[in-house]
């Protein structure tokens, strides 16, 4: 994905970076506006910490983050990761700003494409762009 900025490990040993910028790096002519829309969004909570429970800017846990990100773009989705999944579509042909369900359903997070995402993704890296396969990944859903 680039040059890179950071890359951490988080406790479990997942891979994690932040892009060398906070532009979104997925290719213009293959994402609709939309799907630009959302990513952008997700974009701007980068590096926002990680609160357990939390819904607020810049201060939430990984479900609220995807919730902020969505409602920004007009999309009403449900509070907590189980119920965002049962809510969207399953998908094998993901786009980019669908929702990664990662851990048995215990994670989320925005694809950003070229498998990566961006995710609330714990209390030491907070909100940051990280592999797909960084947690066992569950598959992709879809609110378009």
């Amino acid at each position: 994905m680039g040059d890179l900025a950071a890359v951490a490990a988080d406790p479990l040993g997942a891979q994690v970076s932040a892009p060398a910028s906070a532009e979104p790096q997925v290719q213009a002519s293959t994402v609709s506006g939309s799907d630009q829309a959302i990513v952008d969004t997700a974009y701007q909570g980068l590096g926002g910490a990680y609160v357990w429970g939390g819904t607020d800017f810049m201060a939430w846990d990984c479900s609220g983050y995807v919730q902020w990100v969505y409602a920004q773009n007009g999309l009403t989705i449900p509070r907590v990761t189980w119920d965002q999944f049962a809510a969207g579509a399953p998908t094998s042909q993901p786009r980019v700003g669908d929702l990664v369900s990662q851990n048995n359903g215990s994670h989320v997070g925005i694809y950003l494409g070229g498998d990566q995402m961006i995710s609330a993704l714990n209390p030491q890296e907070g909100t940051v762009v990280h592999s797909i396969h960084a947690m066992p990944l569950d598959g992709f859903f879809t609110y378009r």
